[in-house]
């Protein structure tokens, strides 16, 4: 039932209050060999993109790669710096380069991984507030969901799109 109020200066709808439920759904795995061939290599090379980490302050090394629609693959790794926030996280600097470089493929996939004093983290690293937006900016873009997989040692979870990991994406523009 909708109510409308009008009040001297402006006026309001009230609704009435609907109990709502939010399910999400993912993949977890307990290791890297139960994913498919090409995640597999997609985990690896965020792995090995945490080695080109800039991170003297946090000392927490983040690495993320990109598989796009034309078959390429691009990394990024997190890049801080003492003026923070000048720093850029992984995922933002996989997928900016990703989309300067091959301004026509969809990025159908994003796997990232962190360490931690040069060990992998038992738990995968989710991504910030800002990236998970410009994942879904890139996702809604090409019209295509985005994968994404966060790696741990102890465990991968599997998202099949980017709305699973940002359910009330901003789009209101």
């Amino acid at each position: 039932m909708i109510y409308i109020h009008n009040h001297k200066q402006f006026s309001y709808i009230c609704l009435t209050m609907e109990q709502k439920e939010l399910n999400i759904s993912y993949k977890e795995y307990g290791n890297v060999s139960e994913l498919s061939p090409e995640d597999r290599l997609l985990v690896e090379q965020a792995v090995k993109a945490t080695l080109n980490s800039y991170a003297p302050y946090s000392r927490f090394h983040v690495g993320a790669a990109v598989r796009l629609s034309n078959g390429e693959t691009v990394s990024g790794s997190n890049q801080e710096n003492i003026a923070y926030p000048s720093g850029l996280c992984a995922e933002r600097t996989a997928m900016f380069y990703a989309s300067s470089r091959y301004p026509e493929a969809a990025m159908e996939a994003i796997a990232i991984a962190a360490s931690k004093d040069g060990e992998l983290c038992s738990m995968p690293a989710t991504p910030c507030g800002a990236c998970r937006q410009v994942m879904a900016e890139y996702q809604t873009r090409s019209g295509k969901n985005m994968k994404i997989i966060l790696a741990g040692s102890d465990k991968i979870m599997e998202f099949d799109k980017v709305d699973d990991i940002l359910p009330f994406i901003f789009d209101s523009l």
